[in-house]
């Protein structure tokens, strides 16, 4: 019995048919900025809609939140996916001083020229660490970036309109908190506690590739945890007896611990933590000050990114050291500025 072989250039009997043109998917960053924008367009209805004060009180803190902050997270994750995927890691190397106590905090004022979130500065300074820049000075990098860029200090003076103490209390509070992490890390770090990182979804992209990767994936974070923030801010407004809050609130040491811990649970994104911030009247501007410095540096999420990133031996030993260091430099900064 013979078998024949098919004709050149015609399928075989097992060929898989050719697939036509891959269709467009609705991804996550599609069904956030369309959620966004019916948000928008119907937010006069949505309150309209409501026959109860506290869920017309709900809605308009949530949507003012969220419309105000969202050019902010799409600003500061559009730079941060540029310095990620354009800018060449040696440049910083060659930029900081070569001495370890002279670099951290160079890397700590370089945070406020080169902005980026807190979703893109830990694959950032992995990249400064793994082109020999002192992990000290990257870790410095990694806590100020996110902290005192300008899409961020301008975020806070719309949020804060005529106080411009609290802008100037945040840069100084976060600058003296990232440097002084980097110097304990450069005094008690060791090298054993430090995984050298990595971000293998950019791996082998052309730049225009990697720009476009990074921004979705530090979109869709920002965005999410923004929701998540405003959702919490507005239920803490509208459910919680007012009584309470200004209970917590009237006892200082416990309304700023209240609200460090407030931000390391609700992980907003840094460009929009700020109006977050804002609508939390019943507490001073020491307690706010402190959910502003705390947050950009350690929050749920960060310590899940800097664990995968750095190691899990890292991330149990930096960020407990990062929010007392955050929480006395805010403290501190607050009672000399607020």
């Amino acid at each position: 019995m013979t078998m024949t072989r098919p004709a050149p250039g015609r399928p075989g009997a097992h060929a898989q048919p050719r697939s036509g043109a891959p269709r467009p998917r609705l991804g996550a960053v599609e069904l956030f900025i369309g959620l966004l924008l019916v948000a928008v367009l119907l937010r006069g209805w949505l309150v309209g809609a409501t026959t109860s004060a506290r869920a017309e009180t709900w809605l308009t803190i949530f949507v003012s939140i969220v419309i105000q902050a969202t050019p902010f997270v799409v600003l500061g994750t559009v730079v941060s996916a540029a310095i990620a995927a354009l800018v060449p890691p040696a440049f910083f190397a060659r930029a900081l001083p070569r001495r370890p106590v002279l670099a951290v905090p160079v890397a700590g004022v370089a945070g406020a020229i080169l902005p980026g979130c807190e979703c893109g500065s830990v694959p950032i300074a992995g990249a400064l660490i793994r082109r020999g820049v002192t992990p000290a000075a990257a870790l410095a990098f990694l806590l100020s970036a996110p902290a005192i860029n300008p899409v961020v200090l301008v975020a806070t003076a719309i949020a804060f309109p005529g106080r411009p103490q609290m802008v100037l209390a945040r840069l100084l509070a976060s600058l003296v908190a990232s440097v002084a992490m980097g110097w304990l890390w450069l005094r008690l770090g060791r090298a054993e506690w430090l995984r050298t990182p990595d971000r293998p979804e950019l791996a082998g992209l052309s730049r225009g590739a990697a720009f476009v990767a990074a921004c979705r994936t530090d979109l869709v974070q920002a965005g999410g945890y923004l929701v998540i923030g405003g959702l919490t801010a507005a239920t803490l407004n509208v459910l919680v007896p007012p009584k309470w809050l200004h209970l917590v609130a009237g006892q200082p040491v416990l309304a700023v611990i209240a609200l460090a811990a407030l931000a390391v649970v609700l992980s907003i994104c840094s460009e929009a933590d700020a109006f977050v911030a804002a609508s939390l009247t019943q507490f001073s501007l020491t307690a706010r000050l402190a959910f502003l410095v705390v947050g950009p540096m350690v929050d749920a999420k960060l310590f899940a990114m800097q664990a995968g990133a750095f190691g899990r031996r890292f991330a149990t030993r930096f960020a407990p050291a990062t929010f007392v260091v955050a929480v006395l430099a805010a403290v501190a900064v607050g009672t000399v500025l607020l």
